[in-house]
């Protein structure tokens, strides 16, 4: 009996501003493949746990708003970037600020949550392929991935892309601040226990300081069609 073959995987993980969401996204979009974006699924629980007035400290509390929280990704009507709908409220622009990704960093690290979103992880690898998006994509989530990159930049690099970001949104911000932010976010996720922040062995590198959208979507393609 034959066996089809698994649907391939593209793994893109990085730190906090290494430009892997949008890559990700572009890259995506070129293939026809589905997308991932586990960070966004960090990031809703962390949102529902503070909704919820959760101490994000209680593991036991925050584990049990893992398993009960609703994730949706609904495609933009307009076009723009996919929206994410936690417990029935669109929660992207939330999710996307500094204290949603300090309350996902800092439930990231507990054994018992990750666990409960594994499965979610999982599900997203569909026909005809994925990109999936996050920290430990290539490492813990698909080890199998066919394809497996890892973007990076400087601390410095990454905290003015944030800052241009979020100015843009009309958040107030200084760049120092967010600087010291993704410095202490990087220790943490690379010092963790569980699934730290690292590349896989198989990984190819990308430094993104200092290079366009463009030319790394290029390389990061070449992985996938050389």
């Amino acid at each position: 009996m034959s066996h089809a073959p698994p649907v391939p995987v593209l793994t893109i993980d990085g730190p906090s501003g290494s430009g892997k969401g949008t890559i990700s996204a572009l890259v995506a979009e070129h293939l026809g493949w589905r997308l991932l974006d586990s960070g966004a699924l960090y990031r809703a629980v962390g949102y529902a746990a503070g909704m919820a007035g959760l101490d994000l400290s209680d593991v036991e509390a925050v584990t049990r708003c893992a398993h009960s929280t609703k994730i949706q990704f609904r495609a933009a009507t307009d076009g723009g970037a996919t929206r994410v709908v936690v417990n029935g409220h669109d929660a992207t622009d939330e999710l996307r600020t500094e204290t949603a990704g300090a309350a996902a960093s800092a439930i990231a690290s507990m054994p018992s949550v990750r666990e409960a979103l594994v499965a979610l992880q999982l599900g997203f690898r569909k026909s005809p392929g994925l990109v999936a998006d996050g920290r430990d994509m290539g490492t813990v989530i698909f080890p199998d991935a066919a394809f497996k990159v890892f973007l990076t930049a400087s601390a410095a690099e990454r905290a003015k892309r944030r800052y241009k970001q979020l100015k843009e949104k009309g958040l107030s911000v200084t760049l120092g601040g967010l600087q010291r932010e993704i410095e202490a976010r990087d220790s943490r996720d690379a010092s963790r226990a569980v699934a730290p922040l690292k590349p896989a062995e198989d990984a190819l590198l990308i430094d993104t300081t200092g290079m366009g959208i463009d030319e790394v979507v290029a390389k990061v393609l070449a992985v996938v069609q050389p």
